[in-house]
């Protein structure tokens, strides 16, 4: 049923186990370091704007540390960051290597970037809306999340689209130094060995999940605009 697919990728044959092994690798470091990235990255984000100045809960020395802190991170190349925090790794997670030793470095890459997303995001609500709900006696926590976060759904989807992108760009580069996933294989087999169908299929394969995602984000941004 599935001949014509390695007649296109004839290495598939003796590859394809490798292949399912390495996708899974994938989908793990996306699904944990993903929805860890995700979670900080909204509180940070919400952090960011309500303690800046003129904020809802103004304090610059927070705004501060972690204003500058996401500025120092995000000047350090991913690559460089990885050897970096393999230290803190072995003390998270108790490995700086393979699958589980990625996840701390992913997470650093991916946080300061969508934080600032989020940021930016949350920066375009009506200041006016913030300032009605105050005046209306709502507390900072119903602010945050009953006009910050709900009005800002559409935003923050289409944010996550485009981390998404970044996020597996980066799970590839961790793959190249020894994180598995599919970057890995398409260094191990379509680079390393010369197997070029391997690395066209790796592109298809990754072009997929990308295409996936954005459909699935793009029917909620249509369903929460309004």
């Amino acid at each position: 049923m599935f001949d014509w697919i390695y007649v296109l990728a004839p290495n598939l044959r003796q590859l394809g186990d490798e292949l399912l092994n390495c996708l899974g690798q994938t989908f793990t470091m996306v699904a944990v370091s993903g929805t860890i990235s995700w979670v900080l990255g909204i509180l940070i984000g919400v952090l960011l704007v309500t303690t800046r100045p003129g904020g809802i809960l103004e304090n610059r020395l927070v705004f501060t540390v972690f204003d500058r802190g996401i500025d120092i991170i995000r000047s350090i190349p991913f690559i460089i960051l990885i050897v970096l925090l393999i230290p803190l790794s072995r003390l998270l997670v108790g490995t700086g290597s393979g699958v589980t030793g990625s996840f701390v470095a992913l997470v650093f890459g991916t946080v300061p970037f969508f934080s600032r997303q989020i940021e930016s995001v949350l920066s375009d609500i009506d200041h006016g809306l913030i300032e009605a709900s105050a005046a209306m006696g709502f507390s900072p926590r119903q602010i945050i999340t009953g006009v910050y976060l709900r009005e800002s759904i559409p935003g923050i989807t289409r944010v996550t689209m485009i981390t998404f992108v970044s996020f597996i760009g980066i799970t590839a580069i961790a793959g190249a130094i020894g994180a598995g996933g599919i970057g890995d294989f398409a260094i191990r087999y379509g680079y390393q060995m010369g197997y070029r169908d391997m690395i066209w299929l790796t592109v298809i394969i990754i072009l997929a999940i990308i295409s996936i995602f954005q459909f699935c984000g793009q029917w909620v941004i249509r369903r929460t605009t309004h």
